[in-house]
């Protein structure tokens, strides 16, 4: 067991080193500059489009989803246990200033999400009443059969990152806070998870996508409520919280002395992976169930990938972060994997506790729906839609569900990271291949709409 966390370890510094860190960051920055910065310049379209159309109601034809409820079902998978444990961890291991690479992390991961869903709508297929895409259509069919190794290689990639983030991570979540309860066992938990998992991915995109549309408003909803009453309730925490944010990313010397270039390379490297666990740009999971959309355009949908990583990172995962440094439980506890229970619970009393374990129980079952679809897409990519291959996965994401509830938190933490970082290059290679195609369909689009 030593030999596999060392090797973890190993994959992990490698993509999630310097190198895989700039190629992520210069990604973004790249799509950010050839759209002309079009998250700040066309504010007033992308949310017109986004928020703007978020209570119109739309009939989905055959084999497709409503815009909605592929952003609802998006967020599902990225709204889950890393706007919570994993903001947590990042400021235990990195400190605060993890919260401010975060922030850049997310302000460039807008452009990327945004290029991905864009090539994933534009290049999807139909087959049998089922629309389809994502990053291993797109490569193959944008950049050419030569490139089909490449997109192989993302949904082999997709699948280990399937069950280790998607389903290991976010049961491991949930019974890390219901066993203690001595409700039920770590066993029972497992298989009740992997039970309701099977029965709602069974049903295919409808049946998640229904369940996601229900599950995304109230969970979103309520955590942006608690965490704003903590900031009218603790105003000056959070002048404090943004101060020690700034600082320690801008001025690591001043707080860290001779250790500052160890934080400030934890603070890079952990605010970056917890982002990307976060908020998904870069990885092609949520590009997945985008291209099931009824999309009036594909630069259009794209937008929805602005909206989802604004309210992921800029909203949930800022409230988590402001709620943590504020409450200063991390200066006397380093377990990450609980910090946002202590700090909610100190400053909210027992409510806040109890919230905030019943949002990271609800995200993470969001996230384990959302996911599932992610890993039964590569699985019928790499087997030419094969129903076999697509009921054998069912099981065994079960299985991985239920298993994920018994495994150390540290380990599958670590291992979640790994596979993102393994499935987030060739997808980035694909969207700077792609690029062109981006951003021409980007103009042709904005030019009609301004």
């Amino acid at each position: 067991m030593e030999k596999v966390i060392r090797l973890i370890d190993t994959v992990n510094n490698v993509v999630w080193g310097m190198s895989g860190i700039l190629m992520l960051l210069g990604c973004g920055m790249y799509f950010t500059f050839r759209l002309k910065f079009f998250q700040i310049t066309k504010l007033s379209l992308w949310t017109k489009q986004t928020f703007g159309s978020l209570f119109k109601r739309e009939k989905a034809e055959a084999g497709q989803i409503t815009p909605y409820k592929a952003v609802a079902s998006a967020l599902a998978s990225s709204v889950g246990t890393g706007n919570i444990v994993g903001v947590a961890t990042a400021i235990a291991a990195g400190g605060p200033g993890a919260v401010f690479w975060m922030w850049i992390s997310a302000f460039f991961g807008m452009a990327t999400k945004y290029g991905e869903i864009l090539l994933a709508v534009k290049f999807r297929e139909k087959k049998k009443d089922e629309v389809f895409g994502g990053p291993m259509y797109y490569i193959e069919k944008g950049l050419g059969k030569n490139y089909r190794w490449l997109a192989v290689l993302f949904s082999i990639s997709g699948i280990f990152a399937c069950f280790g983030m998607g389903g290991m991570s976010q049961a491991n979540a949930i019974s890390s806070i219901i066993a203690p309860m001595g409700i039920l066992s770590k066993k029972s938990i497992g298989i009740i998870l992997g039970i309701m998992a099977f029965a709602v991915i069974s049903g295919g995109i409808s049946r998640i996508s229904s369940a996601a549309a229900f599950l995304v408003p109230i969970m979103a909803g309520a955590y942006l409520l608690c965490g704003i009453a903590v900031l009218f309730i603790y105003p000056e925490n959070v002048v404090m919280a943004m101060g020690k944010i700034f600082m320690c990313a801008l001025s690591p010397a001043a707080i860290y002395g001779a250790t500052s270039g160890l934080m400030v390379k934890n603070a890079l490297r952990f605010g970056f992976a917890r982002g990307v666990f976060s908020n998904e740009a870069g990885l092609g999971s949520a590009p997945m169930i985008h291209a099931s959309a009824k999309a009036k355009s594909p630069a259009l949908q794209g937008f929805w990938g602005v909206f989802e990583v604004f309210v992921d990172t800029m909203l949930v995962c800022s409230v988590t972060a402001i709620v943590v440094i504020s409450s200063d439980v991390c200066e006397v506890e380093i377990n990450g994997s609980n910090l946002a229970s202590l700090a909610f619970g100190k400053l909210l009393g027992d409510f806040g506790l109890i919230f905030v374990n019943v949002a990271i129980c609800l995200f993470a079952l969001s996230t384990i729906l959302g996911w599932s679809y992610y890993g039964e897409r590569c699985i019928l990519y790499l087997t030419a839609e094969n129903g076999m291959a697509r009921n054998i996965f069912r099981v065994a994401f079960a299985f991985a569900v239920a298993l994920g509830s018994y495994m150390g938190t540290e380990n599958v933490w670590a291992l979640g990271d790994m596979f993102n970082g393994m499935m987030m290059i060739p997808n980035l290679i694909g969207l700077i291949l792609l690029s062109e195609i981006v951003v021409k369909e980007s103009d042709k689009t904005m030019k009609n709409k301004t």
